[in-house]
């Protein structure tokens, strides 16, 4: 007689083995009950096989032929115990029944449907209704069979109340069990309550497998590595989740991703740790215990690591740092990012990932370089399967084509959409001959001469607007983000200017050619209110040289401007300066300009990147006799103006 049933599986030699290894994995002396010792000394935690019979009077009693699956697993054994690690007993063709909500179940995942629920989520909350109930004793563990999920298979639906999870699907019967195997040798991986840990052929097979994955992630088959390293995971073998964590992290991915026990190891916590604070950081409405519990028992000095860590990471002080030529390159890269050249800073340190020196033979790439605010930025999905696909660690392999860069030259991208800020106006001014450092020398006065810390755009406008309560139109100081702009060039760059104002715009490009060439553009072209704006001055060695200005519907100019830049071949007559003919003119304007000058602004840099800020002297002059402004402050919610936040009030004040 054949073991190999009608669908191809082997249920007698699949359920042999699992009995003898949850009978070998027993603690000798250990006190168990009689049917349990029974079962161990049988080596066997099934029963006699169902008889065609029995089946046939299990499936007129419950009115329905029972799956395939499930159908030749009685045919093997008439129900089963110790099915994982928290259901003791599974039902055979006698104890199987339907629920129809014994539990209560359905009322209780109904209340957490909204009015948005689809079909498939209120079916699923009925299956506590219409399953046939398979635990029959068990660990507060229900186990359901749906015989309306599935094709010929019922799906298995499984929920503990103490998991804190939703209810947990499995295709079939054959993959319940299969899971439940899983979860067996998951239970027996690590040392717990005096056991030892569990080891014999399959234990050994997989961790085989794991340092075979190992190996292979080092030499750039990160894939084959990931799928092997998910597939021992499974068995909670150990180094297995640790290892595949690293690879999820480079790929992009950051939910439930914890490195397991390598965080916590000395050898690899300054690797892994920075990664781990900076993902808890990133969410603020997670309290500092929960960072804690993550390290679980790791010792005083790693828990004190991590609490340094998150300050450093809060305040943007972090930096990765390495050993050897692989720790300088980093340090160039970092000099490349902090000034817009992402692209150039990528590829130093792919270009170095050669001389990378792993910190223990579980290291399988740098990573602590993500959680650095100036580089962590480079990464992409794209750059992660790059850095994943290179040989390293002293493997060889074949190189990786290299990933296309993620800045596209030129201005022209300005006039795109950006799906980041919906910024649709900007400005920004381009000086030659002098380093981004030395910008807030040209740009702004008293205390702005000093350049911010890196920042995202995001951050650097939540860390302007912290404590300030006077707000005026007397003044439009830019937030400008620097960098540098193509050989020879550094820029200014603003991307939530406030309205143009054209009675009183104060263009710096004068004030910013000290020494040679100053370029300021600001531009409203793609408007959703009012009429579309765009400016270009353009100075040299302290004087203007020639301007135009579209708004209100006109373009006013001065000085000769270059025919490429001639303000007529973009806009004709005034009467297409409107939103549409405004917007059309933006892209050739923006190229115009690159081409004249030979400037780019770095895109990914901006947008998603960190770079030095500073806050500029006003773009417009103060008011003139006659002319008016606005001011406003908040206030205490008693009264006076004060330094805490409060209700807003304001005034407009005319000077006379």
């Amino acid at each position: 007689m054949t073991d190999i049933t009608a669908s191809g599986f082997d249920w007698r030699s699949f359920l042999r083995r699992w009995s003898g290894e949850w009978a070998d994995s027993l603690p000798a002396g250990e006190t168990r009950s009689e049917a349990d010792e029974a079962a161990r000394q049988a080596r066997w935690l099934g029963f006699p096989p169902a008889s065609e019979e029995r089946i046939t009077a299990m499936e007129e009693r419950l009115g329905r032929p029972m799956p395939p699956s499930y159908r030749e697993f009685l045919q093997a054994s008439d129900g089963w115990r110790h099915a994982g690690g928290f259901v003791w007993l599974l039902a055979g063709t006698g104890g199987a029944r339907w629920h129809e909500n014994a539990s209560g179940l359905a009322e209780m995942f109904e209340q957490y449907l909204d009015e948005d629920a689809g079909p498939e989520e209120r079916r699923e909350a009925d299956v506590w209704r219409r399953g046939l109930q398979l635990d029959v004793e068990s660990d507060i563990t229900y186990v359901v069979m749906d015989p309306e999920d599935g094709d010929g298979e019922w799906a298995v639906y499984t929920w503990a109340s103490w998991r804190a999870e939703p209810p947990e699907r499995h295709a079939s019967f054959l993959e319940f069990m299969k899971a439940m195997y899983r979860e067996f040798h998951c239970l027996r991986a690590r040392s717990c309550d005096g056991r030892p840990v569990f080891v014999n052929d399959t234990t050994r097979k997989l961790d085989a497998l794991v340092e075979e994955a190992r190996l292979e992630a080092l030499r750039g088959g990160w894939e084959r590595a990931v799928e092997a390293l998910d597939e021992a995971g499974e068995y909670g073998r150990p180094r297995a989740r640790g290892l595949g964590d690293q690879i999820r992290r480079l790929l992009g991915r950051t939910y439930m991703v914890y490195f397991d026990d390598l965080v916590t190891d000395p050898r690899y916590a300054p690797e892994l740790l920075p990664l781990l604070v900076a993902e808890h950081a990133g969410h603020a409405y997670r309290g500092d215990s929960a960072l804690t519990s993550r390290l679980g028992g790791a010792g005083e000095d790693i828990r004190a690591l991590a609490h340094a860590l998150l300050e450093r990471i809060r305040n943007g002080t972090y930096r990765y740092t390495a050993a050897g030529p692989f720790g300088e390159a980093v340090e160039r890269a970092r000099e490349l990012a902090r000034w817009g050249d992402t692209d150039g800073a990528w590829r130093t340190l792919k270009d170095a990932l050669s001389w990378w020196e792993p910190l223990g033979p579980d290291h399988l790439a740098p990573l602590g370089w993500v959680a650095d605010p100036v580089l962590g930025p480079l990464l992409t999905p794209e750059r992660g399967r790059e850095l994943l696909s290179t040989p390293r660690g002293g493997q060889a392999g074949e190189m990786p084509e290299p990933t296309a860069g993620l800045d596209p030259g030129g201005l022209a991208w300005l006039a795109e959409p950006d799906p980041v800020s919906s910024r649709t106006s900007y400005r920004f001014v381009l000086v030659e001959g002098v380093e981004p450092a030395e910008l807030p020398g040209l740009l702004a006065d008293g205390d702005g001469t000093a350049l911010n810390p890196p920042m995202s755009s995001w951050e650097a406008h939540r860390s302007l607007l912290d404590g300030r309560r006077e707000y005026s139109s007397y003044e439009d100081r830019a937030l400008l983000a620097v960098g540098r702009a193509g050989p020879g060039w550094s820029f200014a760059f603003d991307g939530h200017p406030a309205p143009f104002d054209r009675q009183r715009f104060v263009s710096p490009s004068a004030v910013a050619a000290a020494g040679a060439r100053a370029v300021v553009v600001w531009s409203d072209l793609r408007t959703r209110h009012g009429e579309p704006l765009f400016h270009l001055s353009v100075a040299r060695e302290g004087a203007e040289r020639y301007a135009f200005t579209c708004a209100d519907g006109e373009v006013r100019q001065s000085g000769r401007i270059p025919p490429a830049l001639d303000p007529s071949r973009f806009f004709g007559t005034v009467a297409a300066v409107g939103p549409e003919g405004g917007a059309e003119a933006e892209r050739p304007l923006l190229e115009a300009v690159a081409g004249e000058f030979g400037v780019h602004l770095p895109r990914h840099a901006i947008v998603h990147g960190r770079l030095h800020t500073f806050t500029s002297r006003s773009w417009t002059r103060p008011p003139r006799d006659g002319e008016w402004y606005w001011s406003a402050w908040t206030e205490e919610p008693h009264g006076g103006r004060a330094a805490g936040g409060g209700e807003a009030g304001g005034e407009e004040t005319a000077r006379r």
